[in-house]
């Protein structure tokens, strides 16, 4: 299954809101700390609701510390940005890739561009500046589950 990682997030709604949509999808969460808020935060818990009991969330206290724990798992990192130089439609996706999200204010710093594996776009309009980050998640996190076979839930028969 693809993962998603959360880098440094700032907005409690947004990580709580992307980390139920990995429990209903069965994705593990990486967070790359320093986190803007406290991850025990009630926002977070407001938007996650008790589907944060049903999500494997491993938290690593750095991005140095994120890359030894991924390169010795041997995982790629793609990195969602709208400086992607690639479609999201147009990637090949593997299971087991850390797709990445930056953070709502910032995004991410050069740094993390230099060391993703790939880094791809959800296009739109000219004009626009960028989509919600868990809007941006779930396109992408769909399409990577659409093409590695890996969506496991299933509608329930009436």
């Amino acid at each position: 299954m693809p993962r998603l990682t959360l880098y440094q997030p700032d907005i409690p709604q947004n990580a709580g809101t992307m980390m139920r949509m990995a429990a209903c999808l069965g994705l593990a969460v990486e967070i790359i700390e320093p986190a803007g808020f406290d991850v025990s935060d009630r926002h977070l818990r407001r938007s996650g609701l008790d589907y944060l009991d049903h999500v494997a969330i491993t938290r690593h206290r750095s991005f140095a510390a994120f890359e030894e724990w991924r390169r010795g798992a041997g995982l790629r990192l793609v990195l969602a940005t709208t400086a992607g130089a690639v479609p999201y439609t147009d990637f090949a996706f593997r299971p087991g890739d850390c797709v990445m999200v930056g953070r709502e204010s910032a995004g991410v710093p050069e740094p993390v561009h230099a060391a993703a594996d790939a880094r791809v776009v959800v296009p739109m309009r000219s004009g626009m500046r960028s989509l919600n980050v868990a809007v941006a998640a779930a396109i992408i996190l769909g399409e990577a589950l659409r093409q590695t076979g890996d969506a496991t839930v299933r509608p329930e028969r009436a």
